[in-house]
């Protein structure tokens, strides 16, 4: 075994037994490449990523590659979950050098950490225009003995070049028409036959479905949201929706959401789930509801760790098969219903050919009818239990602090809107289990925590980001409103308190990826751009704008102001990169309603709480420090908006009008 024998990362320990001399990343490392003189060779993944394991199996686990590798470099592997501020500065190099990026990334790096040479997946053979990883060992080792001045260069030039987030300026607000902006380059780019905006390979963009969600519920513009259900209706139809488990895989390779890249992402339910959840809302259509059931029942049952948190994904290969848990020959469905084999076959799209690999992914050829009738869930519930039987994906069973914020924020929200007592008691175990676990006893929260085995103890370690503490911050907030305990409050505002004084940038505004309290990279950069998940400047004025609203606290309020003038200009000239950074600035133009329900009155409660109103915040239960609180008499609803408030109402047909 080698060094990452005794790392909690599931993606590191997958390689312990390479014959690479794997470091994990850390000052250990870097002093060996300053010893031998020779440069890191840095290689970033994660334990879902099919390609990564491809490059593993070519080349890691090749002794005579190995051998190079451990002769002319110090390797390095790097889970890009546990360090996405490490991924994010090496992966702008990858971006400035190739022109394009992802994972497996390779990066060749001088002893003190400055990129010179990267790329991403390399083959262990020449093939289709690509070096071998072997020829390009070769010559990077040939020209850091034979060259390196100018590879010292390129180092300079290219580091110089990464802190460029951080050098951004503040500028003018958006103006209160940048929705209206927004949502018409989105709908330019929208696909109106399957969905989704662009081409292929198709990513959900839930976070722009969102925006046009807000702008339909802003303007009534029914062009906004035919985009949002084309896309709802679609995606579930889809190969990409798991129609015997519930949950969704991270893209889709074709156009039409038919094949996916298996992995299933904790984050991607989050956003998934949240946005099927507000369209619900939106539409009353019960199959949204029938996805949000099905992707939250899919989360607590196959991705919950007994104590309350979330593992973070499930692998795309099985038995070393990319897809085998989750695709069906025709004859193995005959075998598992028999008789009642043919409405199913029909109703999923199977056939003897298959549309996979002379296998079927099951899928709902006519597009939108989800609701399933009695015999079709019969036979959905005995393949699933059939499917039980089959060699799992494998498991990243780490807690990341972001991932779970995002998916509290999700269920706390759907259990308040549904009524679900057991999504409600969920959310409460996994914000407790947040507390007990990833929260150190100086109040300084991780990043990652793994429970261990193998004789290995169960521990957090990374100290965390600026997304970990904005995803914090408002999953507390929003399990507060679903809840109406004022503890969650007190955790939001004493998460918030540190992410600023942590995170923030008292020269331009916004928040840095680390901390001023952490190790210190090549560059210090801020997460901007909102990707496969919220950015954490965007998750960050969501957050404490809410949060303002909620305590009356002006300076969370100006906080979240001083990032919309960092990125605003850029937001509305980029909506597709900035869409949960826009709902801020929606929020900040039309001013948050602040809803107030005192005593015991869960009508009132629900008649709040089962609406999509993106721009209101709820204070209800127990009462705590806020000038929300101060001067209301029990059994009443107040609605209050732009510093005014409206007549205290009594029944929920009153405070329904008031609402609207």
């Amino acid at each position: 075994m080698n060094r990452l024998a005794d790392e909690g990362s599931p993606y590191l320990r997958q390689h312990e037994d390479n014959p690479v001399d794997w470091y994990p990343w850390g000052e250990e490392a870097f002093a060996a490449a300053r010893e031998r003189d020779a440069p890191i060779l840095l290689s970033v993944g994660y334990s879902a990523c099919h390609w990564c394991h491809v490059m593993a199996h070519e080349s890691f686990e090749d002794p005579s590659t190995a051998a190079v590798m451990n002769d002319h470099f110090v390797p390095v592997k790097v889970d890009r979950e546990e360090r996405p501020d490490v991924d994010a500065v090496y992966m702008d190099a990858v971006q400035a050098m190739s022109g394009h990026g992802g994972w497996p990334m390779t990066v060749f790096l001088t002893p003190d950490g400055r990129p010179f040479y990267g790329g991403t997946y390399f083959p262990s053979e020449r093939r289709g225009g690509m070096p071998s990883f072997t020829e390009v060992l070769e010559a990077v080792r040939a020209h850091w003995t034979d060259q390196r001045d100018d590879l010292l260069d390129r180092a300079d030039r290219l580091t110089e070049a990464l802190g460029r987030t951080a050098e951004l300026s503040a500028g003018d607000l958006p103006g209160p028409g940048s929705l209206d902006g927004a949502a018409a380059a989105l709908r330019a780019t929208h696909d109106a036959e399957w969905g989704g905006f662009g081409q292929a390979p198709k990513f959900p963009q839930t976070m722009g479905l969102e925006l046009l969600l807000r702008h339909h519920r802003a303007t009534g513009s029914p062009e906004s949201l035919e985009v949002v259900t084309t896309s709802l209706d679609a995606m579930a139809s889809g190969g990409i929706y798991d129609h015997l488990g519930g949950g969704f895989a991270r893209y889709s390779v074709d156009a039409f959401w038919m094949v996916p890249h298996f992995e299933k992402m904790l984050y991607d339910q989050a956003l998934f789930a949240r946005v099927y959840l507000h369209a619900w809302q939106v539409t009353g259509e019960a199959r949204y509801l029938q996805v949000v059931e099905e992707t939250i029942g899919y989360v607590l049952r196959d991705l919950r760790h007994p104590g309350g948190g979330f593992f973070s994904a499930e692998d795309a290969d099985s038995e070393g098969v990319e897809g085998k848990f989750y695709v069906w020959r025709l004859e193995e469905i005959e075998e598992v219903l028999g008789d009642d084999a043919g409405p199913v076959v029909g109703w999923y799209g199977v056939t003897a050919a298959g549309n996979f690999e002379a296998a079927n992914i099951l899928h709902r050829p006519e597009r939108g009818n989800l609701l399933r009738p009695p015999e079709i869930e019969d036979g959905r519930r005995r393949l699933f239990e059939a499917r039980e039987g089959r060699v799992r994906p494998g498991l990243d069973d780490k807690v990341l602090t972001e991932w779970n914020g995002l998916m509290l924020s999700t269920l706390a929200e759907a259990a308040a809107a549904t009524g679900n007592r057991e999504w409600l008691e969920a959310a409460v175990e996994v914000g407790d289990f947040l507390v007990a676990n990833l929260r150190r006893d100086d109040g300084r929260w991780l990043r990652s925590w793994q429970q261990g085995g193998d004789g290995r103890e169960a521990s957090a370690r990374h100290l965390a980001f600026a997304a970990d503490y904005a995803a914090l911050v408002d999953a507390f907030t929003r399990l507060a409103e679903a809840t109406g305990q004022a503890r969650w409050v007190r955790q939001a505002a004493s998460t918030a308190d540190e992410l600023l004084r942590l995170f923030w940038d008292d020269n331009s505004g916004g928040v840095f990826t680390g901390g001023s309290d952490a190790e210190q990279l090549v560059a210090r950069q801020k997460d901007v751009m909102d990707n496969a998940v919220p950015a954490a400047n965007s998750l960050a004025a969501v957050a404490l704008a809410r949060l303002g609203a909620l305590t009356g606290e002006r300076r969370y309020e100006e906080r979240a102001t001083d990032v919309l003038r960092l990125l605003g200009p850029i937001a509305v000239e980029h909506p597709a990169a900035f869409a949960h950074l826009l709902g801020a600035v929606d929020l900040h133009h039309a001013g948050a309603t602040e809803v107030v329900v005192t005593g015991d009155v869960p009508d009132l409660v629900s008649t709040v709480q089962r609406r999509y109103l993106p721009n209101a915040v709820l204070a209800w239960g127990e009462r705590y420090e806020s000038p929300l609180w101060e001067g209301r008499e029990d059994g009443r609803a107040y609605v209050c908006r732009n510093y005014t408030c409206r007549a205290p109402v009594t029944e929920p047909e009153a405070l329904a009008a008031e609402l609207a």
